[in-house]
């Protein structure tokens, strides 16, 4: 008995055994509580300006539209240059605007219009930011582990959700929304020093791309070329321009349908958090992705979207958080493994920011869809509307990953040395 469970922690965290990917671990679990706990803030001060569901999702949108647009400029970049230098400088420069927002917001200076200026630089610094540190995790722990490095990841994303929300929702209850955002600027500080302290000697740097024309197009031919590539960005596309619009449907369901305020938003974002922490963990274990797998957790995280909104009360809604949350971090480790380990190492950075593109980029469209939708008609309209969406895009990963032969096996992929635009060379062997 003893010996199973020491066999599924080795699993579980087998890219902890990497003294880079480990201070990159603990950095992160310290970044993005202050992350969360700026997104809640954000969310309360446009509430607290406007009491508008629109003007949220405007914000929100304003935030990632830069992705939409320049995280495809991002791929490239990441393609040619030093990541852990990219990302340096990336993360220095959010970490100057998270300090902007709350000097201007303690100081209550803060417009409307200024939120949406620095909610739209903090947009462009991620579409740079994003394709370099989703790919830099293949540098820290190389192939063979990377799906779990990518899980692990998203286990500290939503870890901190539990974290950030709750310390977000005392200081926004007892000294205000503004040190939440000098909070989150002091955060980026743990990043910029785990970066400094890695070892250059222990990375497995990607060969970088040269210069030349067409890059780009190039990179958008052969995502498109790859049935793998091309499936799970079209399933995300559709989950990310609806489903995922929590930081609009929550604020929303918890102020108008359930009038618990700022602590109702807390308690659901921390809970949702506590449960992507188990389904990451559980996802960590279970090894690379299959298509099967992503395509049953998209149908779930739509049917839990869905009961959600149907939710009588408070208390009943909390119930449902944690399973919506190891859902929505499923579908999102899962895609994320799958477009890397499909992708040779020269279009993987370009492939990322087609992740970024799709996830995030897209809520440029779907953030102001939703506010409007919670906000003229209801939260609950918003949410099922996420639902629908989710298990539109299992429905049609189904059909198409079917339809490629890959649906019920995994195939274990071997990037050529120098591929063309074509697909990955698959071996002959495959597993679940």
């Amino acid at each position: 008995m003893n010996a199973r469970v020491s066999a599924a922690g080795k699993r579980t965290f087998a890219a902890m055994r990497f003294r880079n990917y480990r201070l990159y671990f603990f950095s992160q679990i310290i970044s993005f509580s202050g992350t969360w706990m700026s997104m809640l803030a954000q969310s309360w001060l446009v509430l607290e300006l406007t009491g508008s569901g629109t003007a949220l999702g405007t914000v929100v949108a304003m935030q990632f539209l830069p992705t939409m647009l320049l995280a495809p400029v991002g791929g490239v970049i990441a393609d040619r240059f030093d990541k852990r230098r990219l990302i340096t400088i990336t993360q220095t420069a959010a970490g100057l605007l998270a300090l902007l927002l709350g000097v201007l917001t303690v100081t209550d200076t803060i417009e409307l219009w200024m939120l949406y200026v620095i909610a739209a630089m903090f947009g462009g610094v991620t579409a740079l930011d994003n394709p370099s540190r989703q790919t830099f995790v293949m540098e820290m722990v190389g192939p063979d582990d990377v799906s779990n490095a990518v899980t692990l990841n998203s286990v500290v994303v939503n870890g901190a959700r539990v974290i950030g929300p709750a310390v977000g929702g005392v200081l926004i209850a007892t000294v205000g929304i503004g040190p939440c955002f000098l909070i989150n600027a002091a955060s980026f500080v743990a990043v910029l020093a785990a970066l400094r302290m890695m070892s250059a000697d222990e990375l497995h740097p990607t060969e970088r791309t040269k210069r030349g024309k067409g890059q780009l197009r190039e990179g958008l031919r052969y995502a498109w070329a790859v049935p793998h590539l091309r499936t799970t960005l079209i399933m995300l596309v559709l989950i990310g321009t609806i489903t995922y619009e929590f930081t609009v449907t929550l604020p929303l369901l918890s102020e108008f349908t359930f009038g618990a305020g700022s602590s109702g938003l807390a308690a659901m974002t921390a809970l949702m958090g506590a449960g992507a922490v188990v389904g990451g963990l559980v996802v960590a274990a279970a090894g690379n992705p299959s298509p099967r797998r992503l395509v049953i957790v998209a149908g779930a995280f739509g049917v839990v979207t869905g009961a959600l909104a149907l939710m009588p009360t408070l208390w009943a809604a909390l119930v449902l958080m944690p399973l919506l949350g190891a859902c929505s971090v499923a579908v999102i480790a899962l895609s994320n493994a799958t477009l890397q380990l499909n992708s040779a190492p020269m279009f993987r950075g370009r492939v990322m920011a087609l992740f970024s593109v799709a996830l995030l980029g897209s809520t440029p469209i779907g953030g102001p869809i939703v506010g409007f939708v919670g906000e003229h008609i209801s939260p609950r309209a918003a949410l099922g509307m996420g639902g629908v969406a989710s298990i539109g895009a299992a429905m049609f990963g189904w059909y198409a990953f079917g339809r490629s032969g890959h649906m019920a096996r995994a195939p274990k992929i071997q990037i050529a040395a120098e591929p063309e635009l074509t697909q990955p060379v698959i071996s002959a062997s495959a597993g679940n």
